[in-house]
């Protein structure tokens, strides 16, 4: 009886591998390219609100003479205007120092649940996912009835006497970071539980048994094994929150800059399609460089741990 032979199976893990690269091809790099193609457009007053459009039934003559129209005025005049650069810049300082706070809460937590008895880790991560149930929209609506003047903590505060008039919250950059924290926390707490949760617990308590103290237990080995949950926590946290549009709009006040709203305007509001999508360009390319970054130290310490 022949044996069977391997090329079938060949074949499926090809496939397999095939699937993630079809997925980046029609879900990423296709649209990015149509966006990249917008940016390099120009406005126009008509629909589709830019020019040139490719028209393929025109010939490749046409095609290629629509190339020659593209230009990088968008991308010239976004470094030229300080409003885009102080969005940029805005942006970015606001997602740094709320993936900061959200590090210092989520993992005390995270630490917390990796701790408990096994028979209660379910239920705490049940309840980190919890507010997932709800519509993101209501959750960041309920904070503007909590921080506003008239709100919860404004009333709990005057109540016990800390304060003597209502505090100025709300329509801050406090209350976008309030937001920010509150929406993102778990998708910080999460990767650090599972990091923190696999972690070998002899390793513990060997450093006990050498006489090394628990604060300096936790820097020697709970931290330093805990990284990649870190680092995958924040990335988690300070991809999304560079280009929050939902949080600064509905909690920041007018002068609460951040390049969410700032693309929100040149789309709906102005209209302007190339200028959005020269801003969309720039802001995927500021977040792709972390993640490049991310990957190769990825990469370095799987070589060294080879």
């Amino acid at each position: 009886m022949a044996a069977p032979t391997r090329k079938p199976l060949i074949k499926s893990k090809s496939l397999v591998v095939l699937v993630p690269y079809l997925w980046l091809l029609a879900f990423f790099l296709a649209p990015f390219l149509i966006v990249l193609k917008i940016s390099l457009s120009q406005t126009a007053i008509a629909m589709p609100p830019y020019l040139p459009t490719f028209d393929l039934s025109a010939g490749i003559g046409a095609f290629l003479e629509s190339l020659r129209e593209l230009s990088l005025d968008n991308y010239a005049f976004l470094a030229s205007d300080s409003l885009y650069i102080k969005s940029y810049l805005s942006s970015l300082q606001i997602a740094l120092v709320s993936t900061f706070i959200v590090l210092l809460i989520g993992y005390p937590i995270a630490y917390g649940m990796a701790r408990s008895p096994k028979a209660w880790r379910p239920t705490l991560v049940m309840l980190v996912i919890l507010p997932f149930w709800t519509s993101f929209l209501i959750r960041v609506y309920a904070w503007i009835g909590i921080l506003s003047r008239e709100g919860l903590l404004n009333t709990f505060l005057s109540w016990i006497g800390l304060i003597d008039s209502p505090l100025t919250i709300l329509s801050t950059n406090i209350a976008v970071y309030i937001g920010i924290v509150y929406s993102y926390l778990p998708f910080m707490v999460l990767p650090l539980y599972a990091a923190l949760e696999k972690m070998d617990e002899s390793l513990l308590e060997a450093a006990s048994d050498l006489g090394c103290p628990p604060y300096k237990t936790f820097w020697v080995v709970t931290f330093p094994l805990s990284l990649p949950g870190v680092i995958a926590g924040c990335f988690l946290v300070f991809i999304p929150a560079v280009g929050e549009f939902v949080i600064p709009d509905l909690l920041g006040g007018s002068e609460t800059l951040m390049i969410g709203k700032t693309l929100w305007a040149e789309f709906f509001s102005n209209r302007d399609w190339p200028l959005a999508s020269s801003v969309a360009v720039i802001l995927l390319l500021i977040l792709v460089i972390p993640i490049v970054i991310f990957q190769n130290l990825q990469q370095r310490q799987q070589e060294r741990n080879t």
